[in-house]
């Protein structure tokens, strides 16, 4: 059976010290599990929810950051861009570009990133069905993406709050054959924590048991040593300590 996808690290940049130490777990559970986990941060998380958030060392720095590691763990790389300069320069280091799910029906972002000629992972917005991804699976295509991934994420429910109809996946494997269940951002409370994004770590684990039980053929964590102190999706984050018996579950 094939393996599945597996991508994790802590949601923004937030020191080289913080990527050190995700990296050299992630290469331990690799080794461990024969597992071959891609390894996410973002250089700049520019859909925060308040002005003052922090959002990263930007496009720059952070993409040296990120291709020291690659070049000192000999891991694959992802991260996600908001703006189509962007596309350019990210697939000059990263393996994998992701299309944010707000962003998902941005046509000239998916052009972008799709002529790098890197795979390109769409989450799907939370205010989109799963049926609805084929149109921006087809934007990429047609622009030249050798593969193209889709993300569950969850979509809004009222205020402040998603839910996962786990339907969406079966639906999105139609349309791609990597469907990627994120973990994390599913928990979330958007901007329900005063100026900031809330949620509830404690259900990650059946997220991605859920996930898989329908079909998921990949699963994203975001992860950090310490979740409670980190700078962004703090609530969110599932401990690193964790992940290494959760993935042995899923695989």
């Amino acid at each position: 059976m094939k393996r599945p996808v597996l991508i994790a690290g802590p949601c923004v940049i937030e020191s080289a010290e913080l990527l050190d130490t995700v990296a050299a777990k992630l290469v331990e559970i690799n080794q461990k599990l024969g597992t071959d986990i891609i390894f996410k941060a973002s250089f700049d998380k520019a859909n925060r929810t308040s002005i003052t958030s922090f959002r990263g060392p930007g496009i720059e720095r952070g993409l040296q950051m990120m291709a020291d590691i690659k070049a000192k763990y000999g891991l694959r790389l992802t991260t996600d861009i908001h703006e189509t300069w962007q596309a350019e320069p990210t697939g000059q280091v990263v393996d994998i570009i992701q299309i944010p799910a707000f962003l998902c029906r941005q046509t000239d972002l998916l052009l972008a990133a799709a002529r790098t000629g890197k795979t390109v992972n769409i989450k799907k917005a939370q205010f989109l069905s799963g049926r609805d991804m084929r149109y921006p699976v087809e934007k990429a295509r047609d622009a030249g993406a050798k593969e193209v991934w889709l993300t569950e994420r969850g979509n809004m429910m009222g205020y402040n709050n998603l839910v996962v109809d786990f339907r969406n996946i079966p639906d999105m494997l139609e349309i791609t054959e990597t469907v990627i269940m994120d973990c994390t951002h599913s928990v979330q409370r958007p901007g329900g924590s005063d100026g900031k994004t809330g949620g509830d770590r404690r259900f990650v684990p059946q997220m991605a048991l859920a996930a898989k039980a329908f079909g998921a053929t990949g699963f994203f964590f975001e992860v950090h040593p310490t979740p409670d102190q980190g700078l962004s999706d703090a609530a969110n984050m599932l401990e690193l300590s964790a992940l290494s018996d959760l993935v042995a579950k899923l695989i």
